[in-house]
């Protein structure tokens, strides 16, 4: 399965976020509540740059096989939007 090790890592942030909330039931310092949630956020950050960078092998791969050079510019230009969009 190729997204295997990304699932793995978002069932981590899903307990994560289980694990904020219990903090904030329980009214922990806000500090330790804040630096839990740049750590799910670092955690999701990795995983769409991951993600992202699969669908760049598969759509690379895909259109170097086409042999359609309007093709390869076409999904040359939607990757480079989605890396502007995705990876700020």
């Amino acid at each position: 399965m190729k997204f295997a090790k990304e699932i793995t890592r978002l069932r981590r942030i899903e307990g994560q976020a289980r694990g904020v909330i219990c903090m904030m039931e329980d009214e922990r310092s806000c500090v330790d509540i804040l630096q839990q949630i740049s750590a799910i956020e670092a955690a999701l950050r990795a995983t769409r740059t991951k993600v992202l960078a699969i669908h760049a092998q598969e759509s690379i791969a895909a259109i170097i096989e086409s042999g359609d050079e309007e093709a390869q510019r076409m999904k040359l230009a939607e990757l480079s939007d989605l890396f502007g969009k995705f990876n700020r």
